[in-house]
């Protein structure tokens, strides 16, 4: 059991969270870091007058089937009755094109029919306001209801009782009927002709994207998940990218490790990009390089560690009381404090993310030097930066140190610097950057490695490991039959790993010792054994990872190594950029497969 059985749903604007037996248990609207509608995730259904979920409640339920219509975002529950009644529920948010343009609403589309017997339901559709404290007050009309109190007025269209819905009276399915929640606009057509419509064009809609996207051969169903659900993570009007669509839902059991990760890190949306790229996703690529742009612009070189998706820098954290958390495993946490740490790998992030738009000729817009001119003042800043004391990229919050990580993510702002520099012919700024690019790599080579040990270890001058060390080889800090790189990783494989799992560190932090692994630093672990020539122990590994994700083939952030039960926010896109990154590396090619 994973522990977090839910299905997501979305279409790049809003996200929802979907349980096994078709209750909609969170969701933000009108955007993904908006207050939550549904938030039942963090607050379990009670008694009659609790609110903030979506459920159609089955009389005499025994059973719930539930997958992805293949290919898509759009998720199938069917419920099954004691005497042989059964009903479907589809849920999906529009997305497709239509007038030239993308369409894709902040709108949740149910569709409910009948499959056998007589079914027998409740709808409750019982959103909630100002994170759990209000229940919006309702007015109805012919065939809506409207539900007045949150940060905007939502609207549901239906061909289904009002009075049922209102009233909550269970009624026998006999006929298939449609649910549109969104804003309080009038629906142009009738409920059920625009819910179908919705539905073949969404499926349509991912269909044709996924058979666009270069996977590799083996694990291919497993990718095609893995590649949709980082598309739901970007907010399309901005280009931003975040880390999950959740709030608070702990690193472990009582761990008070509860963070929001609705927002922006530029370090996790550089992997995201990189690794829908290597899958031929590029328009997620040229968005977020707009976004990234914009926000190193206003910044004047300096960057945070992670902004809102408007790509505003301000986002206090604060603890709400309205919402008791996960299994009542509070605090619910709303905003994020790490972004006013000092995490100075986030210049090479942004690099890296805008190095593509100078060497990938898909993209509409190429580099120019203009935009070069435009990035060189990160550049400057991580030279400025390289050796100083940071939180890291594991957000400390209450140490800091000269993070190796840190040190040689500002190396790579340099090199990638000198090699734009030299793609653009301009062999003055190249040369410049690439001393710089020296500098940095000299030191942390002589600060960061313990020849004692036989390792790089996570900071300056210390002995401790941090999971971060097994990307050197992929950044090209150092080749991959490097020594000390193969060093490094045995360091990492007898200290950090636990089982099948590696920890991003163990040793105790502000809120002790970590009592989880943290997914993506397994991925990172098969990537390294691969590169040593591991080949055969890094795809069973692999396997063994894939087999923990829930029954509907997601991740979430943190995992509990000797149960398997997932932890964290979820879906994590750090957690399903390692999922593609290994499967790219250990797939057999497909000229060889047959």
């Amino acid at each position: 059991m994973s522990g977090l059985e839910y299905g997501a749903i979305g279409n790049a604007s809003i996200s929802a969270l979907v349980s096994g037996t078709g209750e909609i248990a969170w969701a933000c609207l009108p955007r993904v870091d908006g207050d939550p509608v549904f938030c039942s995730l963090l607050r379990e259904r009670g008694g009659a007058a609790d609110f903030g979920y979506f459920a159609i409640d089955l009389d005499g339920f025994v059973r719930a089937e539930q997958a992805y219509v293949p290919h898509t975002a759009i998720l199938c529950t069917r419920l099954y009755d004691a005497d042989g009644g059964a009903l479907e529920i589809v849920d999906f948010a529009p997305r497709f094109r239509q007038f030239g343009r993308l369409f894709c609403p902040g709108q949740l589309v149910r569709m409910v029919r009948p499959l056998s017997g007589s079914p027998k339901a409740r709808v409750l559709l019982r959103p909630a306001a100002d994170y759990g404290r209000l229940r919006p007050e309702t007015t109805a009309g012919s065939n809506h209801v409207r539900y007045v109190g949150g940060e905007s007025v939502l609207r549901l269209n239906t061909d289904c009782s009002i009075t049922a819905i209102l009233e909550e009276i269970p009624f026998v399915v006999r006929d298939p009927f449609a649910m549109i929640l969104g804003p309080d606009e009038t629906l142009q057509g009738s409920v059920s002709e625009v819910a179908h419509r919705f539905h073949a064009q969404t499926a349509d809609y991912w269909r044709d994207w996924v058979r666009g996207l270069s996977i590799p051969f083996e694990w291919q169903e497993e990718i095609i998940r893995a590649a949709i659900t980082l598309k739901l993570a970007a907010y399309d009007d901005t280009g931003a990218i975040v880390a999950a669509p959740t709030t608070s839902l702990p690193e472990a059991a009582g761990s008070g490790r509860n963070w929001d990760y609705r927002y922006c890190w530029l370090r996790d949306a550089y992997f995201v990009v990189n690794a829908l790229n290597r899958l031929n996703v590029t328009r997620t690529m040229e968005r977020y390089l707009g976004y990234i742009i914009n926000v190193a612009a206003r910044g004047g070189g300096a960057l945070q560690p992670v902004y809102r998706v408007s790509g505003r820098p301000e986002m206090d954290e604060r603890m709400v009381g309205t919402l008791p958390g996960y299994r009542g495993m509070g605090p619910v946490r709303v905003g994020n404090q790490a972004a006013l740490q000092v995490q100075n790998d986030v210049y090479g992030s942004a690099v890296l993310a805008a190095t593509h738009a100078f060497f990938d000729r898909r993209l509409g817009s190429i580099g120019n030097e203009g935009l070069f001119r435009q990035i060189e003042p990160l550049g400057e800043r991580a030279f400025a930066v390289h050796d100083q004391p940071d939180a890291g990229l594991w957000e400390l919050r209450e140490s800091a140190r000269v993070h190796t990580f840190s040190g040689v993510m500002c190396w790579v702002a340099c090199d990638r610097l000198a090699k734009i520099a030299s793609r653009l012919g301009l062999q003055a700024r190249a040369r410049h950057w690439r001393e710089r690019a020296g500098r940095i790599h000299s030191l942390v080579c002589e600060r960061a490695w313990n020849a004692k040990l036989g390792t790089f270890t996570a900071a300056f001058g210390g002995a401790s490991l941090d999971a971060s060390l097994l990307l050197l080889a992929e950044l090209g800090f150092v080749r991959a039959d490097d020594p000390r790189f193969a060093g490094t990783v045995a360091a990492v494989e007898r200290d950090l790993k636990r089982g099948d799992f590696v920890y991003r560190y163990t040793e105790p932090d502000d809120f002790g010792a970590p009592a989880n692994s943290f997914i993506v630093c397994t991925f990172w672990y098969i990537d390294a054994i691969a590169a040593l020539g591991r080949g055969d122990e890094a795809r069973r590994l692999f396997e063994a990872t894939l087999a923990r994700r829930n029954r509907l083939g997601l991740l979430s952030e943190h995992i509990d190594p000797a149960s398997g039960e997932l932890w964290g926010n979820f879906p994590q896109t750090y957690s399903m950029v390692g999922m593609i990154n290994c499967a790219t590396r250990l797939s057999i090619p497909w000229d060889q497969a047959y």
